[in-house]
């Protein structure tokens, strides 16, 4: 996911010479294609991320386009004041792309697993957030906020995603389908969509009719159609590397309260006290251990069917 972005975005660069790019003290392997090719418009500003963010809400105050990137919370919930004055308050070009996601640096331990970014990022004002699922979403993602002219939140795994989809991303403010299915629709924030194909799969394998949807805009969020998913399907089960307060399954909750007809819905997440107390592991271990792999999410969907 990085190198794509970094790719993608040094080709946005290439066609308007008012983008930027910040980092702090961070992306050695990852950004030098940039710096090397744009060395008057890259800028290392070292460990003071909240510099970071002011610094680049001046520059876009000055007309530019300023991408600032470090690893999940730290250009986040360290510099959230800066974000939200300078930044958002003044609706300020600034993107804020955090690599290492969830649990994608997870041998770092809690202060480097980013967990309850979403949902804080969502709170403040004028700002649009994306989660892709896979390198193609990235590039999309990429694309769409170098040109909106507002603050973007970009919320990147860490590498080796794969693809989940051959086509290409057109409109990153739509759901995608990634799997048709009607009974049961997976709905996957992120690169944890993978284990939700791999469910889907063992569940159709037991006569389950399993439809699997990214949802990579969170703000501004389809509420059109979530609302049309819940009057169609039995069951809408969010899946998300975050916890559950604040982020997809908090969203799709909202959009269909009210709504006459719907379906059951379910969230299955990281648990606040998993996030809290996790160890330093793999990203697969981290995930297995909050009850998100494929085994345990096909067996929660399953006890949720077994309510209805």
């Amino acid at each position: 996911m990085r190198t794509t972005f970094i790719e993608t975005l040094s080709q946005a660069a290439s066609e308007n010479p008012d983008i930027w790019l910040l980092c702090g003290d961070l992306g050695y392997t990852v950004l030098e294609p940039f710096a090397a090719k744009f060395p008057d418009r890259y800028l290392n500003v070292g460990v003071a991320e909240q510099n970071m963010a002011g610094i680049a809400a001046g520059i876009a105050l000055s007309g530019k386009t300023v991408f600032i990137y470090s690893i999940g919370n730290f250009p986040t919930l360290r510099c959230l004041e800066q974000l939200r004055n300078d930044v958002c308050y003044h609706g300020a070009d600034v993107k804020i792309v955090a690599v290492g996601a969830g649990y994608a640096y997870g041998s770092q331990g809690y202060t480097h697993h980013a967990l309850e970014d979403v949902g804080i990022m969502s709170m403040l004002p004028g700002i649009e957030v994306f989660v892709p699922c896979d390198p193609n979403e990235v590039r999309a993602a990429t694309r769409l906020v170098a040109t909106s002219r507002k603050p973007a939140y970009l919320r990147l795994s860490r590498a080796g995603e794969p693809n989940l989809g051959s086509a290409e991303v057109t409109d990153l403010r739509k759901p995608r389908v990634l799997r048709q299915g009607q009974e049961i629709v997976i709905l996957a924030s992120g690169p944890i969509a993978s284990r939700a194909l791999q469910a889907a799969d063992e569940l159709a394998k037991r006569g389950r009719d399993v439809g699997v949807v990214s949802v990579s805009c969170l703000k501004p969020f389809d509420e059109t159609l979530i609302r049309k998913l819940a009057r169609d399907a039995a069951l809408l089960v969010t899946i998300e590397e975050h916890i559950l307060r604040g982020g997809l399954f908090s969203l799709v909750a909202a959009a269909i309260a009210g709504v006459a007809k719907q379906a059951h819905v379910a969230g299955i997440g990281v648990p606040e006290q998993a996030g809290k107390t996790s160890n330093a592991g793999s990203r697969d271990a981290l995930l297995d251990a909050a009850g998100l792999s494929v085994p345990a999410i096909v067996a929660t969907i399953e006890q949720f069917l077994s309510n209805l």
